[in-house]
């Protein structure tokens, strides 16, 4: 088969490893036809190659894109795809260099090279963390959270973990593929025996259930208004808006939540900036109940400033005991980058608010305990969320408005994504979504309670709070950066081998 169907056919493939148009099955083979192709490939080819992957991939996974710009950007379709196409296309570079490099080393070792394509994989999805303010929204290894015996591997060494266990398999299969026969056993059965010891650690990690009888109890309920985005900011529905979210926090403080978790921009005004913000404290001093509330915090010192906050309300006096700033905001969403380059998406610049980004990882205190709040897409950044704990967090939360996204696969990635911190963290997450999905996330990822979109809802369940860190949480990304580190090695200290077969 030609080289580029396969690297298109790679991509596809990996489009269909997330929800929800696909299956995680899919991810296990889904780079095998790219990597069959690299393997009689020189890197210039495999550059072009992973490029091809990289585009369908994306444009598959990120399709919804142009219709928040065109429904709620202001944009007409003509400009709309022209900027996804952008997009597209810089995250296309990554699976590209994934794929020079991989052809590099097979002309360097031959099909041995494949093998080391988990660390070339991961050191690229560290680059769309990082990189550029970082994008890494679908890193394979997310694919996996609805197997959750594999998933738990992200303990112990994070999402990219799990990336590079199904690159691995990924690889050793292609290897198999291309390889001659008599060189096929070993690396096929090394591979199988890091699969079974992976998913054996995974299912011991379940079965064992530590996690759900440490710490301290604390029913939570998570709060999902159903407010359609062309209504969001009408000033006409703003007083309906919030009668809506105080008769929730009634009804989840009548059913024992001790933390009421509102969407992002829950509050249609700023809370500390209109008289209606004393409503919200008035109902947290009724309830008895600890409200962490989603809203816009303006700062006029030294000029005004907006925030995408979150705020948490103490019962006793109805007053604000700590504020956390979203950090990561989101490219044309809530900052444009390169505002004055981009003239031809006027109509966006125009709409999008101008917030200023927090530059401090604030828990938030609930009683005598610490609580993590990620806002929207932040919950994406692994390095973040675990910042949160080091610095004491026993519960995480996630506030977000997927309202943008429509009935989009969007909302479900975002909800796969927000799984995987648990397991990360090993910690209980609460997420409250203004249309969905909202729920409760118990430390090995299992969805304890969660909403449908596009519906109210009020989700109460009872969580624990945690002390212990996860491997991962003490020490992070270190895994992935020493599977760089080996790529590196592998690229430099092979530089003069050129071998085929």
């Amino acid at each position: 088969m030609p080289s580029l169907p396969l690297a298109a056919l790679s991509g596809v493939l990996l489009f269909l490893s997330f929800p929800n148009l696909g299956h995680p099955a899919v991810a296990w083979l889904a780079v095998v036809p790219l990597l069959v192709a690299l393997a009689r490939a020189n890197p210039w080819q495999g550059l072009r190659l992973g490029a091809v992957t990289g585009v369908v991939h994306f444009a598959g996974t990120l399709y919804w894109i142009p219709a928040v710009m065109v429904d709620y950007g202001g944009l007409p379709a003509a400009a709309a795809w022209p900027v996804h196409a952008l997009l597209v296309v810089f995250l296309a570079l990554f699976p590209a260099l994934f794929a020079a490099g991989v052809a590099d080393l097979a002309l360097r070792f031959g099909a041995r090279g494949l093998l080391f394509a988990p660390a070339l994989w991961v050191t690229t999805e560290l680059g769309r963390i990082h990189l550029f303010t970082g994008f890494p929204w679908a890193l394979l290894g997310y694919s996996q959270v609805p197997f959750p015996a594999v998933a738990q591997t992200a303990s112990i060494a994070g999402v990219l973990g799990v990336s590079a266990l199904v690159v691995l398999v990924n690889a050793t299969i292609a290897y198999a593929v291309v390889a001659a026969p008599g060189t096929r056993r070993t690396p096929v059965l090394a591979t199988a025996a890091v699969v079974f010891a992976a998913a054996a650690f995974g299912a011991w990690r379940i079965e064992d259930g530590s996690l759900l009888r440490a710490g301290d109890p604390l029913r939570v309920a998570a709060l999902q208004g159903n407010v359609r985005q062309d209504e969001k900011w009408n000033p006409l529905r703003g007083d309906a808006i919030l009668d809506t979210y105080l008769g929730q926090t009634r009804r989840a403080a009548a059913a024992g939540a001790g933390l009421v978790v509102w969407p992002e921009s829950a509050t249609p005004f700023a809370l500390d900036r209109d008289p209606r913000g004393e409503a919200v404290r008035a109902v947290a001093r009724e309830t008895a109940a600890h409200l962490l509330v989603g809203t816009t915090e303006v700062v006029r010192e030294g000029g005004t400033r907006y925030y995408n906050a979150a705020y948490l309300i103490e019962p006793e006096q109805g007053s604000t005991s700590g504020v956390y700033r979203k950090q990561r905001l989101v490219p044309f969403g809530e900052y444009v980058p390169l505002r004055q380059a981009l003239f031809f998406v006027s109509p966006l610049v125009e709409s999008v608010a101008g917030f200023s980004a927090g530059t401090e990882s604030r828990t938030l205190p609930v009683g005598g305990s610490a609580v993590g709040t990620a806002i929207c897409y932040e919950i994406i950044y692994p390095g973040l969320v675990r910042e949160f704990v080091l610095r004491g967090s026993r519960l995480l939360s996630t506030v977000t408005n997927d309202a943008w996204y429509g009935r989009s696969a969007a909302p479900y990635q975002h909800f796969q994504q927000a799984t995987m911190r648990a397991i990360e963290q090993g910690r209980f997450l609460v997420r409250a979504a203004n249309t969905g999905i909202s729920g409760v996330i118990d430390p090995y990822g299992r969805v304890l309670a969660r909403s449908g979109l596009f519906e109210p809802a009020v989700v109460v369940e009872d969580v624990r709070l945690l002390d212990d860190l996860t491997v991962y949480g003490r020490f992070g990304d270190a895994p992935a950066y020493a599977g760089a580190a080996i790529a590196a090695l592998a690229l430099w200290g092979g530089r003069r081998r050129r071998i085929r077969g």
